[in-house]
C-alpha cells in the first residue's frame, strides 16, 4: 500500500515539475506572457492594474540568453499595442501603441498624427489628442523613423513618456503584441 501511495505522490510531483517546465521554459518565453499595467499612459485602452496577455510568438519570440529570434508570423503594424524593452532601461518593459514603421515620416500637428504627410484616420488614433512634447515631436518638425526601428505613443498622450521623449524602439526590443485584458473580470476584452 505504501508503494502505491509513493508512486501516486511521485506522479503528481513529476506532473507538477513538467507543467512548471512547460510554463517557464516554453510557453512564457515563446508563446504568451502575462503583464500588469503599472501606469495610466495607455488610458482609456488600458488602466492601471489591468492584467494582460501578450502574444510573443506573432513577431518572432526572442530565444532566451541569445540574440536569436524565432521566425515571425507577422510584422508589427501601425495601431498594434506592443510590449517592448524600454530603450533607456533594458530591465523595464513598456507598452505603447505603434505609430511609425521603419522609414515613415512622423509629424504631430494640431493633436493629430501625420504619417508620410497624410493624416492618420484610423479610429483608434482619432479618439486621442496627441501633444507636441519632447525632442522627437516638436511643433512643425517631422521625424524620420530609422530602419529596424519603430515610433510608439501612449494613448493618454498628456501622461505618457514615449517616443516623443526618448526616440525610437529598436526592432529587436519588441517583445510581442498585447492580446487581451484578462483581469479584472469587468474589463475582460480583446485589446484594440
Amino acid at each position: 500500500m505504501t508503494t502505491k501511495k509513493k508512486s501516486i505522490i511521485r506522479e503528481w510531483i513529476e506532473a507538477a515539475i513538467f507543467a512548471a517546465f512547460l510554463a517557464f521554459c516554453v510557453i512564457r518565453p515563446f508563446v504568451v506572457q502575462a503583464f500588469k499595467i503599472p501606469t495610466g499612459s495607455m488610458r482609456p485602452t488600458l488602466l492601471e492594474g489591468d492584467l494582460i496577455l501578450v502574444n510573443k510568438f506573432i513577431y518572432g519570440a526572442k530565444v532566451p540568453f541569445t540574440q536569436l529570434r524565432l521566425p515571425a508570423i507577422n510584422k508589427p503594424k501601425r495601431g498594434d499595442v506592443v510590449v517592448f524593452i524600454y530603450p533607456e532601461d533594458k530591465k523595464k518593459d513598456f507598452i505603447k501603441r505603434l505609430v511609425g514603421l521603419p522609414g515613415d515620416i512622423i509629424e504631430i500637428k494640431n493633436g493629430s498624427i501625420f504619417v508620410n504627410d497624410r493624416l492618420v484616420t484610423e479610429p483608434i488614433f482619432g479618439k486621442h489628442y496627441y501633444y507636441n512634447r519632447g525632442d522627437f515631436a516638436k511643433e512643425g518638425e517631422k521625424i524620420v523613423v530609422p530602419e529596424k526601428s519603430y515610433f510608439v505613443l501612449g494613448d493618454n498622450s498628456g501622461s505618457s513618456k514615449d517616443s516623443r521623449y526618448w526616440g525610437f524602439v529598436p526592432e529587436n526590443n519588441i517583445l510581442g503584441q498585447a492580446l487581451v485584458i484578462y483581469w479584472p473580470i469587468n474589463r475582460i476584452r480583446i485589446i484594440k
